[in-house]
């Protein structure tokens, strides 16, 4: 694979090839796998929230407000309408704490085969104050979203070194950066560990030496349900919740 062609393209342009051409592999494990951490809870989630129908109207303010989100991603299939859903969800879910923000539509500086005009563009990420990219977001409009969010993984790896020595910090040898990306309003969960050989393999065109293993995550409520539901389904909402 070392001798395939690598050339200089933006995030948005990435595909299979170039996650072959930098010795990525993506390997999926189920929900119980994936999170190493204890469970997450949802207590203190308001029931009405993961449990009312899109439609439903007899419901507090804040619900009514978030179905309609919901509603508008279902239905419209806008893309700037499902990013707007998946912001209002990770701030519903608690994201947005002091101190961090969720932005929508930024766009990551991206340095690749020695050009440092490309980007890779974000549908949600999410940024702390001295903007360090913590989450990175991708709509999966487009046929292969997967290599367009590692790719924005890659480029907020190289965003956030470049923060931290303009503030006088040393760069990181690594990151681990969580990744999501979205099918209609149906979350996928990537854990992608960006290095400095990856990075300097990206910026300088070459194939690392290592490979990186890229952790996914596929949410769905069982092999006699239709792959197309979403979250405006509760069962699916509290699961991806």
């Amino acid at each position: 694979m070392a001798n395939l062609i690598r050339s200089s393209k933006s995030g948005s342009d990435w595909t299979t090839n170039e996650l072959i051409a930098y010795n990525i592999t993506v390997t999926t494990w189920s929900p119980q796998q994936f999170h190493w951490y204890p469970k997450p809870s949802l207590v203190g989630l308001d029931p009405t929230l993961i449990d009312s129908a899109v439609d439903a109207e007899n419901v507090p303010d804040h619900t009514f407000r978030y179905l309609t989100h919901l509603d508008l991603a279902t239905n419209t299939g806008q893309k700037s309408l499902i990013a707007d859903f998946f912001r209002e969800t990770l701030r519903l879910l608690g994201y947005e704490e002091r101190g961090l923000v969720l932005s929508t539509r930024y766009t990551i500086s991206m340095t690749i085969c020695g050009d440092n005009r490309r980007t890779a563009q974000t549908d949600v990420c999410l940024l702390d104050r001295q903007s360090m990219i913590l989450l990175v977001l991708k709509e999966g409009d487009s046929t292969q979203p997967e290599p367009q969010v590692i790719a924005g993984a890659i480029a907020a790896y190289q965003h956030n070194n470049e923060k931290r020595q303009t503030r006088g910090l040393a760069a990181l040898d690594a990151m681990t950066i969580p990744c999501i990306t979205m099918v209609g309003t149906r979350p996928i969960f990537y854990v992608v560990p960006v290095t400095q050989a990856l990075s300097v393999a990206v910026v300088t065109g070459q194939y690392p030496k290592y490979p990186t293993e890229v952790l996914k995550c596929v949410t769905f409520l069982g092999h006699n349900r239709r792959s197309s539901e979403g979250m405006e389904t509760s069962e699916y909402r509290r699961l991806a919740f």
